[in-house]
């Protein structure tokens, strides 16, 4: 018998500003997709939390999280769960969000110097993965 190898497992949050009917999207560097903004959780951080510090990090933005669910306990601008293997980094299980902005001005940390404000109908959902798409168009629904 033969024992596998664990795959490493990293929580992870994505992030979809909005602002009136756009979300960002980044061209991010090293992957070279367009993805919302986001990372993973650090030690001792809920999923709100490390998505309100990875759209602060990465963008300079700071987001109001809308109420997305009638169920005690979800966090605030949480629309959605998703897994994927990323490489070395093994499975990330990510928390998506979306938060509400006041304003387009974008301060890019080092991981992208290109980003888009987009409708859904503008989004390049041709160059993300597909739930990429997906998630931006339940953001851009979700009262506010």
């Amino acid at each position: 018998m033969t024992t596998k190898e664990p795959v490493r497992r990293a929580f992870s949050v994505a992030v979809y500003p909005r602002y009136q009917d756009k979300v960002l999207v980044i061209l991010h560097k090293r992957l070279g997709v367009w993805l919302p903004p986001g990372g993973e959780i650090a030690e001792g951080e809920t999923p709100l939390e490390a998505a309100r510090r990875e759209l602060f990090e990465e963008t300079g933005l700071v987001g109001t999280f809308p109420k997305t669910s009638p169920i005690d306990g979800v966090p605030e601008g949480l629309i959605g769960y998703e897994e994927h293997i990323a490489g070395s980094k093994g499975l990330h299980m990510n928390f998506v969000f979306v938060a509400d902005v006041d304003t387009t001005h974008v301060e890019p940390n080092n991981e992208f110097t290109q980003w888009r404000w987009v409708t859904f109908q503008e989004g390049p959902w041709a160059e993300t993965p597909p739930n990429v798409g997906q998630f931006a168009k339940v953001a851009l629904e979700v009262d506010r």
